[in-house]
């Protein structure tokens, strides 16, 4: 191939990467070049160019390295793949590049697949909705910022798109990326999106606004080298070592203000800013960009009104700076100060902030980062402003430690909270804690004034129902985390256990094929799904090697099958016996006032699909439709078969039974009554437990519900407790 074309690309490879990166990128354009040799872009030129110019922009304005830098040349290889390939040569190539590349990069080319697909309609009311849906398509951060990226070079390029696509990909760049990008603090592709947006919405606007800079840049020149005399002598006097930079506001945010203050060009009265940047040691940041702002204050008068303090308090995205509005020759004007660091994070966001901390160290600490991201991400959601909306937080209230310290938090905060604000921590291994020296769950609602004391246990970690009643986003981040760390544990050790045993099993399946298989079987929606089931030991290796040993065998085919086939037959059989559907008899919540009962070999409750037998003495039984007697009773006497159905506005109690098998661990059987009685609010008629050879216990609950639509809500309750194995409702 040509490597002259992408020559920009491998000088900025070559600058920032060791020597193995450099091959490795070499490697891939070898390898995208020959999957896109024959497409183009609109302009003629090869299809290649534009994933080479982002991947120039992962590494130059976001700051992202190897893994992203691939991911981003080889990501529309994947996208077509997906698009046009059948499923198994599909796999095929994401195994090949997996092979060549790693899994990382594999797993971030299929995120940028999934937004791809994403169709969006050019509605204001849906940008919040689209924000979430891409947010959370995203499970590896870097999917979001490469597909900005994406979007910016496809905004510089756009010129070379059709028309009739300009006003789209406009829309969508200033109302959706252009959001995400500001809230990950990447401010400069933020502003460049929203300008080359605003040049295809508004291209008369935006060239209003450009012809008045141009006509006042030698003014503004000479006004801000007036500007700079006094401070920069007098920070030369004092020893700092800064340069200057002056910048022109972007020319969205112009209009922006032009539009919202209904002014002219001439009525935006701060129009440019001053950046005094300052190179120093960390520990001297605070003290010099002090110095220098009271440098700027002795010769001229700050708007109070206008100081911005983001050193003391850095915003969630890392960025820190001091900003003041100061007057000069009766017009205003911004600065802001900060320093060589701080002025990579504000350019390039929190990448930036990660790789001054040193993210190519590690592993470890790339997962910080990647975390913080994450908490980024979530915080951009409207799921997440939904959530606080919906609670009276708009006051704030004052609690107190024990030792007297003074807490603020929102109305509304739980004892979690307060320990979650306290320190990381205390929140994970909370338990309890006395308001006012009475003793109270984590549940707990703190008052204006509480004193509070938390109560911990080593062996607490946070529960994903924690999330139900915390409305800190502090300890919403920490749990979150904590939560994702778990799942990751838990797929890489249901993994390595599942790849051990299919090799000692010596079954002809590779670990993506058995996986993809147990997805469908146990029908949940990721593979993580079953790795977390196998991890947590709620699924038995044994019963894995059964269910596969079927498929492998095809009698599970076979069993779907003949399942099928009794079921078309039952339909048909029904049609031909069973009266008409209005004719069905209707089960009301007052059982007594017909002759009929429900059936004790099926235990039948409200929300069940039913039918009804004759008995000779004993009038009507109704039966569950997959009770084990039901085919013998319809098979040998279909003329005592009758339909039935729950009257819609039944109510009542029904007793349903579950059997359940857990860890045999200390307060295994309390932690499952609490669940029931205490968190669901459902009566426990009865509760019997036995401990097993195998370290477990076993038993039955007999619990009352009003239908069957709560038994569901009652066996994922159960399961999700520590040390619950299996748990399943059972006839009587």
């Amino acid at each position: 191939m040509d490597f002259s074309r992408y020559e920009k690309l491998r000088t900025l490879v070559r600058a920032n990467f060791s020597e193995q990166t450099q091959a490795l990128v070499d490697e891939a354009l070898v390898y995208a070049d020959g999957k896109l040799a024959s497409l183009t872009r609109y302009d003629g030129s090869p299809l290649l160019t534009h994933a080479a110019a982002v991947a120039g922009i992962v590494i130059s304005e976001v700051g992202l390295g190897r893994n992203s830098t691939i991911s981003a040349i080889l990501h529309d290889v994947v996208r077509l793949a997906h698009k046009q390939l059948p499923a198994e040569e599909f796999l095929a190539l994401t195994a090949d590049i997996r092979s060549r590349f790693g899994e990382q990069v594999v797993g971030i080319t299929i995120g940028m697949c999934n937004i791809s697909e994403l169709k969006l309609k050019v509605a204001k009311e849906q940008a919040e909705n689209f924000r979430d849906l891409l947010v959370s398509y995203s499970e590896d951060p870097r999917v979001i910022l490469i597909k900005l990226a994406d979007r910016l070079e496809v905004m510089r390029s756009l010129e070379i798109f059709p028309h009739e696509k300009w006003r789209k990909k406009s829309w969508e760049s200033m109302n959706l990326y252009a959001q995400i990008a500001h809230k990950l603090g990447l401010y400069s592709l933020k502003s460049e999106l929203e300008d080359i947006a605003l040049k295809y919405l508004e291209p008369k606007d935006y060239e209003h606004i450009v012809t008045k800079l141009e006509e006042s840049a030698d003014e503004r020149k000479a006004f801000i080298a007036r500007f700079l005399v006094p401070i920069e002598e007098r920070l030369h006097k004092f020893g700092i070592k800064y340069h200057i930079k002056s910048r022109t506001k972007s020319i969205f945010s112009i209009w922006t203000k032009m539009h919202k203050q209904h002014v002219p060009f001439e009525g935006v009265y701060d129009i440019f800013a001053i950046r005094i940047i300052i190179d120093c040691p960390k520990e001297q940041e605070k003290p010099q960009c002090w110095t220098a702002y009271s440098v700027v204050t002795d010769f001229y008068t700050p708007n109070p009104n206008r100081m911005r303090d983001w050193i003391s308090i850095p915003k969630s995205n890392g960025y820190e700076s001091l900003h003041t509005t100061v007057s000069a020759e009766g017009r205003w004007v911004e600065v802001q100060i900060r320093t060589e660091r701080m002025d990579a994070v504000a350019e390039r966001g929190i990448a930036a902030h990660w790789r001054y901390k040193g993210v190519n160290q590690g592993a470890q600490t790339s997962e910080v980062w990647l975390g913080r991201l994450r908490e980024l991400l979530e915080d951009t959601t409207h799921s997440l402003a939904q959530r606080f909306d919906a609670k009276p937080a708009s006051g704030e209230i004052f609690v107190f430690t024990p030792n007297g310290d003074l807490r603020k938090l929102p109305e509304g905060a739980s004892l979690l909270d307060f320990a979650f604000d306290i320190h990381t921590s205390l929140g994970s291994t909370c338990v309890g804690g006395k308001v006012n020296n009475r003793a109270v769950s984590i549940r707990e609602q703190l008052r204006n004034g509480d004193i509070v004391e938390i109560l911990t246990q080593k062996n607490q970690t946070p529960k994903s129902d924690w999330l139900n009643f915390v409305v800190t986003s502090k300890a919403r981040n920490k749990i979150k985390s904590f939560l994702r760390e778990e799942q990751a544990k838990h797929t890489r050790m249901g993994r390595e256990e599942l790849e051990r045993k299919l090799k000692n099993w010596k079954f002809p399946l590779t670990i993506d094929e058995a996986v993809a298989y147990l997805v469908k079987y146990f029908k949940v929606r990721t593979g993580t799904e079953i790795y977390a089931l196998i991890a947590t030991q709620k699924v038995d290796l044994g019963t894995i090697k059964e269910i596969l040993t079927r498929h492998i065998s095809g009698e599970a085919d076979e069993q779907r099958r003949a399942a099928a086939a009794e079921a078309e037959r039952n339909k048909v059989h029904t049609a031909k016996e069973s009266p008409a559907a209005q004719d069905a008899l209707v089960i009301d919540d007052d059982i007594s006032k017909i002759q009929y009962k429900l059936a004790k070999c099926c235990n039948p409750i409200k929300g069940d699909e039913v039918f009804g037998f004759v008995t000779i003495n004993s009038g009507i039984t109704i039966h569950r439709c997959d009770c084990p007697n039901a085919k013998r009773m319809r098979e040998n006497y279909p003329y005592r078969v009758i339909d039935a159905r729950w009257r819609s506005t039944a109510e009542g109690a029904f007793r349903v039974s579950l059997r359940i098998v857990a860890a045999d661990t200390t307060g295994m059987a309390n932690h499952i009554t609490e669940v029931i009685s205490r968190d669901l609010k459902l009566n426990i008629r009865s509760i019997n437990f036995a401990s097993l050879a195998n370290g477990c216990i076993a038993g039955t609950v007999s619990v009352e519900v009003p239908g069957a639509g709560v038994v569901d809500t009652l066996i994922h309750s159960i399961m999700r407790i520590k040390g619950v194995q299996r748990a399943f409702r059972i006839n009587n």
